[in-house]
């Protein structure tokens, strides 16, 4: 399984507006120049993301982009599900109707414990924990002096 560039960019994009959080709205254009991404690819996921209600939008001299909850209850399987439009490895796991041979499937099992793995780790995971790792990291490396 492979993710696609939606949910990767989806995710950075959602974290600069994590790391903004409670202090202001960010613009697409300095999300797409601070990430190094096309500001028209960020375009298009802008409507998921405010589709599944995780941003919303202010208007004005201010305006942009906000997280419509706090980062600590937004979890990276809500992002990636509204991104990918699912998590399901194979489409029987998620809709048995879809393969006729569910029933003497000898794969299945495997293929929904998958499922519920992933799932359960990107559950477990927030945006809040993605900023404060970040953050952990990045202020180590400014404390060390060099001679």
């Amino acid at each position: 399984m492979k993710l696609s560039t939606r949910s990767r960019y989806g995710l950075r994009l959602m974290f600069e507006l994590a790391l903004a959080y409670g202090s202001r709205a960010i613009q697409l254009q300095d999300i797409a120049q601070r990430q190094e991404l096309s500001e028209k690819y960020l375009s298009k996921l802008i409507i998921s993301l405010r589709g599944a209600k995780l941003i919303g939008s202010v208007r004005g001299a201010h305006g942009g982009y906000v997280l419509k909850r706090d980062p600590d209850k937004i979890t990276l399987k809500e992002i990636v599900s509204s991104l990918e439009g699912g998590l399901s490895i194979v489409d029987c796991t998620e809709n048995s109707s879809e393969c006729e041979r569910v029933k003497k499937c000898p794969t299945r099992d495997v293929w929904c414990g998958l499922n519920k793995v992933v799932s359960d780790y990107l559950e477990g995971i927030t945006l809040a924990d993605i900023v404060e790792q970040y953050r952990l990291e990045h202020k180590s490396s400014k404390d060390m002096y060099f001679i």
